[in-house]
């Protein structure tokens, strides 16, 4: 009996002992924080203002070159941005007809990229050259007031040269085209130049026209979907520099 009572005893005693002691501490896990920033989704919008080269004659909706430089630009971004594109363009367009559009349809002021292609049917209507010369720079500043006030946020097309296309060759005198074409893309580079606005030559791409048939579209005298896409190629650098 003395012998059980004495276990007994001393079982309490090891048991008291442990309470007294505590419960070994567990190690206090940290919570896991990511060293990389939450992504937030960007929405960028982009005008393109013009005539038939913008609005994309005879060229699908999806292939006109403002949808092909939106469409490039969401390959380039994260999956997580959107782009969305508004053309304000018809064929047969002057610079007066687009300010006219442009007044009628009063386009925000807050779009991250805005492009500007126009001219050519001021060459093609014989309109005279001092309407480009004062309607062109017009039309440039409500570009930059449309691209959230940011010159550096607008880009201006050269124009393309039509008479490198069948009906180019057949309409008037193809050298004379081509040189009053190239007189309303030197005063719209210098322009330019002048003012910091980005402006990209695309002309040459479509005097390859003749040689390369590709380029132009079935209508024997707009670009084709492939002389769009080549354009998309030089616009695209600076797209994505004045986007970001």
């Amino acid at each position: 009996m003395k012998i059980r009572f004495l276990v007994v005893l001393l079982s309490i005693s090891m048991f008291s002992c442990t309470l007294d002691d505590g419960l070994p501490e567990m190690p206090i896990q940290e919570p896991l924080v990511s060293d990389e920033e939450p992504v937030v989704p960007q929405l960028y919008q982009i005008l393109s203002l013009g005539d038939s080269y913008t609005i994309g004659q005879s060229v699908c909706e999806t292939c006109r070159f403002p949808v092909q430089l939106k469409d490039s630009l969401v390959a380039t971004f994260p999956v997580v941005d959107s782009f969305s594109v508004e053309v304000i363009a018809q064929t047969g367009w002057t610079t007066t007809s687009l300010l006219n559009a442009i007044e009628s349809e009063n386009p925000t002021n807050n779009y991250d990229l805005v492009t500007l292609l126009i001219g050519v049917n001021n060459q093609f209507q014989g309109r005279p050259f001092s309407l480009y010369e004062t309607e062109f720079p017009a039309l440039v500043t409500k570009a930059i007031s449309f691209a959230k006030g940011d010159a550096e946020n607008v880009i201006v097309l050269s124009i393309p040269d039509y008479a490198y296309t069948p009906f180019g060759q057949a309409f008037g005198n193809p050298d004379v085209t081509s040189q009053e074409i190239d007189a309303y893309n030197s005063f719209a580079s210098q322009y330019c130049a002048a003012n910091g606005i980005t402006f990209v030559n695309i002309t040459d791409i479509t005097r390859e026209g003749l040689v390369n048939t590709v380029l132009v579209a079935e209508d024997n005298l707009h670009p084709s979907t492939v002389a769009y896409s080549l354009f998309v190629e030089r616009l695209l650098p600076f797209a994505i520099e004045k986007i970001q």
